[in-house]
């Protein structure tokens, strides 16, 4: 909204001399670090009027588990606030109204994801968080069903307007190009592009654009679960994604990585600075031991923005080489699943998601935690570095 008020009384500015004291806002990076400084100020600074607040509602954490010994290691977390994701939103909202060009339709979409993903993510902490008030207590928060409705809607919704943007309207644009791991998207620095690019028509890329959102958006919110270890692994993630929406967004530069070229994407690294600024100021009040968790109102929405990024910018197999963590975490759970259903009572790990295997096999908390932030970091910078490799 500011860059655009900017850009609506540019003649006037330039006209009274005023202009060269916001001319620095024409450069996106700069309006990426103020996007990052506002959400982290935002969250540093209301986190803990916010926390309290959370626990004047009784709006606490009562998480159970099936295996006994974990619930006892874990009853000093009882009670802990949690919905805390709400700060988390309101930080990269603001920020991304504020600094990013609004004039974008992926900046737009961005804010829609946020938006649905929080409130969706938000009902359902609060049937979680209010069974006890209700006639039987029996209901913990939204069915696994009514979540997938609301997420597998929302990517398709998303699919098929990221498809069909004004930016790419076209079937043949890089926007819509099957984007692989060591693959030439121009042949010569001229920008000929390459014959051998694979393009999804509209139904696969809005199939594609479903899967990609809810698995991402279910991974982050089963990988929720020890203090600071989802927001750490989303600040890095999101890092990494921001250095690639400015590649994606800058011809010059798409070309010389030999990757596809996305019109306006570029605006999308404001989005993702506001996500790093905000879930590093959450890391102040989430870190261990922690006085606020992000809940389904934080951890859903973020998984589905990443998930999002990485489609406008064509770079889903990236994201998931940057997501290892989050994968190993929702793969754990379908295989715990799945095998003690097959076999009727037997479990592979001694308590799913993989992070409660590690800590019941004595790895303490904080060592879970900060192994797991070193392989993310590793792994983002792997997938940078891959750029390079054609």
């Amino acid at each position: 909204m500011l860059f655009n008020l900017i850009e609506h009384f540019r003649p006037w500015l330039i006209e009274s001399g005023l202009y060269r004291f916001v001319m620095v806002l024409d450069q996106i990076g700069f309006r990426a670090f103020l996007a990052g400084m506002l959400s982290f100020t935002i969250v540093l600074t209301l986190g803990r009027r916010v926390i309290r607040w959370l626990r004047e509602k009784k709006i606490g954490d009562q998480a159970q588990f099936d295996v006994d010994s974990l619930n006892i290691a874990l009853a000093s977390k009882a009670n802990t606030p949690t919905m805390g994701g709400v700060l988390i939103a309101a930080a990269i909202l603001v920020s991304t109204l504020l600094f990013a060009d609004l004039r974008s339709s992926y900046v737009i979409y961005a804010i829609v994801v946020t938006l649905w993903l929080a409130i969706l993510g938000g009902a359902d902490d609060w049937l979680k968080l209010t069974a006890a008030s209700r006639p039987g207590g029996s209901r913990q928060g939204l069915y696994a069903w009514e979540k997938l409705v609301f997420q597998l809607g929302l990517g398709a919704l998303i699919g098929y307007f990221t498809y069909t943007a004004g930016f790419a309207p076209e079937a043949d644009s890089l926007a819509h190009v099957l984007n692989l791991p060591f693959q030439k998207t121009y042949l010569s620095p001229t920008g000929d592009v390459s014959s051998t690019l694979l393009y999804f028509s509209l139904p696969l890329f809005v199939i594609f654009t479903m899967l990609m959102m809810t698995g991402m958006s279910n991974a982050v919110n089963i990988t929720d679960g020890m203090d600071g270890l989802s927001t750490g692994i989303t600040g890095a993630v999101g890092l990494g994604l921001m250095v690639l929406c400015f590649v994606a967004g800058f011809e010059e530069a798409a070309r010389d990585l030999l990757v596809p070229y996305v019109p306006t994407s570029d605006e999308l690294g404001v989005v993702c600075a506001a996500l790093v600024g905000a879930c590093l100021g959450f890391l102040w009040w989430n870190c261990s031991p922690a006085q606020v968790f992000m809940g389904d109102t934080g951890s859903l929405f973020l998984g589905g923005l990443l998930a999002y990024v990485a489609i406008v910018i064509r770079q889903e197999v990236l994201l998931l080489l940057m997501s290892g963590i989050f994968l190993i975490e929702i793969g754990s759970v379908t295989l715990q699943v799945g095998y003690f259903k097959w076999t009727k009572g037997k479990r592979i790990f001694r308590c799913a998601p993989y992070h409660w295997h590690l800590h019941q096999s004595g790895w303490r908390e904080t060592t879970v935690v900060t192994r797991f932030w070193l392989i993310t970091v590793i792994l983002v910078a792997i997938a940078l570095a891959s750029t390079k490799v054609r």
